[in-house]
């Protein structure tokens, strides 16, 4: 495969478009128990965590848009990157304001970056979006996501995974939890998520060679956060988060964190065997 990129997926970046929804009282209370938290103390015009945003303007695709693998069909919403596998990989992410119930908010969409390159697990492309997202003329939030496109894999093959790098062993908190089904479901119906690794064994197996169901990188990194944001004293402003090593569904990880220094923060997510698979490094002020 060729790391120069084709005229088609030259042609997609730079392409926007715009989504808009009301930041409903019912879709934050569902949101709030799915996160184990009371939903009954949530109010119209309360302002909402911060880095919550991105549970908000979910992609639409119709039921005929899906692919076999549960994403819409390439060249819906997104560039059509000739490779079969995608998986969120990392963000950089700015906070200027936080939503508030109540809200009609909306996000512009933006292809950012495509980069077809030679990785050690194989070819694969990375896809960067950009999500800025306004409430009428205000700024609230900018993003910043990859997505990693990856080759198929060969039939009986299991799907390729770097070595693995320890975690720190010197936390100043930790949280374990409990990566149950049933979570996984909620937070896949909130975000309005289909990709069928995250609850389809068969498919995750015989598709794309992963031994069990595959935990959504987006809630890994939103329970990370939330954790993080618990345990620092101030306001997330920025973070940037990389996700390192695939977990699986009915797992219990351990979440982890540093003390902040001078309002910067580091935490990470680590599996049972102690294996690095997440971190975030935040600005809080």
């Amino acid at each position: 495969m060729s790391e120069t990129l084709s005229p088609e997926l030259q042609s997609w970046v730079g392409r926007r478009r715009v989504t808009e929804e009301d930041v409903g009282l019912g879709a934050t209370r569902r949101i709030a128990s799915m996160l184990d938290l009371d939903p009954g103390h949530f109010r119209m015009g309360d302002a909402l965590p911060g880095h919550w945003f991105s549970m908000y303007c979910a992609e639409t695709g119709r039921q005929s848009d899906l692919g076999p693998d549960g994403h819409p069909n390439p060249g819906v919403f997104l560039p059509p990157i000739g490779l079969p596998r995608r998986m969120g990989a990392g963000r950089r992410v700015t906070i200027h304001a936080p939503l508030r119930i109540g809200d009609m908010v909306e996000k512009t969409v933006e292809v950012a970056a495509i980069l077809p390159k030679q990785a050690r697990t194989g070819f694969i492309t990375v896809l960067t979006m950009r999500h800025t997202l306004r409430r009428g003329a205000e700024l609230l939030a900018v993003e910043e996501f990859d997505a990693v496109y990856r080759e198929a894999v060969k039939p009986g093959e299991k799907s390729a995974v770097n070595a693995p790098v320890m975690a720190p062993t010197d936390p100043a908190w930790r949280v374990e939890k409990h990566l149950a089904s049933t979570l996984l479901f909620r937070y896949s119906a909130v975000t309005w998520n289909a990709h069928r690794i995250h609850y389809d064994a068969d498919y995750a197996r015989s598709e794309e060679g992963y031994p069990a169901t595959v935990q959504n990188g987006g809630l890994t990194m939103q329970l990370l956060l939330d954790a993080l944001v618990a345990h620092t004293p101030g306001t997330l402003r920025e973070f940037t988060a990389r996700l390192t090593r695939p977990i699986h569904v009915g797992e219990t990880i351990t979440l982890a964190g540093h003390p902040a220094q001078q309002g910067k923060a580091a935490a990470w997510v680590q599996n049972a065997q102690g294996a690095l698979c997440g971190q975030v490094e935040a600005v809080f002020g």
